[in-house]
């Protein structure tokens, strides 16, 4: 197949999400992940029990490492996310031109409000609010995995919220891929940097190397899948993303059964910590979504591209969240635990949001 065919095949691709974007669809969440939040809290007891009972287990896996990378997290971590990334057409990052009030906005939104405002929150209530119910050798690693989850915007699930909107396809296709494309460069710089404004020091080393696993290797191993998907023709790569879509899933829920073994003892001893966690992560979406969205009807955007512009803000990608975290700061951490609280809010707090935006789509159009 020539380059020409390929280009008509990635159109064809691209044409048809940004059409079924434009149509009122039911239910294209899927199954998994409706009930995300349920599956998250059996991982929490599933992970507790096994950790109670089969101790060595654990340990044994913990020990699996290389160059200070668990193989097993690293080897669940890449089955999570190269599924997501093969979503991603850097072919539409043209297409920004577009919207360019609307991707400006997502880009403000995404890497010069969403990290800081977490930091912040952190530092309001972590550090100080909810110091005296928080476990304090904790405090420092559940700030950091609270900025590692806002510094990393969402991949594969805003295509979901916005087709739950109506949400312009084409649109939102390129501002994740722009954001991807931003995320290889600017995801260690702004990490580094909020976590020593916090006094926490992570070794550059290491975060580097979470960085080119977690990111940078993926990226590029699901584009060259992509692209050799696409040159099969657009039929195969569609069937074929509808086979693996439960890989990513199901990797994140092994990954989280490994996490809460070794989180057990610290949950049954203090179960509020997750409700106290959830606190900034809840007020950092609602703002960050409001945000967007009041800056899009400002600036004169359509409804269609506010959407997805505002719900790329709101949600994470905590994938690659949990992952940096468990490589940075290991498996029993906070910021390990932080990090899967915003995985167990994100499905039912995004709902919220998606019914927000489509109920106050009158008020958004009025002059």
């Amino acid at each position: 197949m020539n380059d020409q065919k390929v280009d008509s095949t990635l159109h064809e691709i691209a044409t048809d999400d940004h059409a079924d974007a434009r149509v009122e669809v039911a239910s294209p969440i899927s199954f998994f992940e409706r009930y995300l939040s349920m599956w998250v809290f059996l991982c929490i007891v599933a992970g507790i029990s096994l950790g109670q009972f089969f101790p060595s287990s654990f340990h044994f896996i913990a020990s699996l490492e290389l160059a200070k990378v668990n193989l097993v997290v690293g080897l669940l971590v890449w089955i999570m996310i190269i599924p997501m990334l093969m979503k991603i057409d850097f072919a539409t990052l043209p297409l920004v031109k577009r919207h360019l009030r609307g991707i400006g906005i997502t880009l403000f939104v995404n890497w010069l409000v969403k990290p800081f405002s977490m930091a912040l929150l952190g530092w309001i209530f972590v550090r100080h609010l909810f110091a005296s119910l928080l476990p304090s050798d904790q405090i420092d690693s559940y700030i950091a995995g609270l900025i590692l989850l806002a510094a990393a915007p969402c991949t594969a699930m805003v295509f979901v919220w916005s087709r739950l909107t109506n949400g312009d396809g084409l649109f939102t296709l390129s501002q994740v891929a722009l954001n991807d494309l931003i995320m290889v460069f600017a995801f260690a710089p702004i990490v580094a940097l909020l976590l020593g404004i916090s006094s926490i020091v992570v070794p550059w080393e290491t975060l580097t190397t979470s960085v080119v696993l977690y990111i940078v290797m993926p990226v590029l191993l699901a584009q060259a899948w992509r692209y050799w998907l696409i040159k099969q023709g657009s039929q195969i790569f569609k069937a074929t993303m509808e086979k693996i879509g439960s890989w990513s899933i199901t990797a994140l829920l092994l990954t989280l059964v490994l996490l809460f073994g070794f989180q057990g003892k610290a949950i049954i001893d203090q179960p509020l910590i997750i409700g106290l966690l959830a606190v900034p992560i809840l007020i950092q979406v609602f703002f960050n979504a409001s945000l967007a969205y009041w800056l899009n009807k400002k600036l004169g955007e359509t409804h269609a591209v506010a959407c997805p512009s505002a719900l790329i803000g709101a949600s994470n990608f905590f994938e690659l969240a949990v992952a940096a975290a468990i490589s940075l700061f290991g498996f029993q951490s906070g910021a390990a635990l932080a990090t899967v609280v915003g995985v167990l809010i994100e499905v039912p707090v995004m709902l919220i949001v998606v019914r927000i935006v489509n109920q106050s789509k009158g008020w958004y159009e009025s002059i």
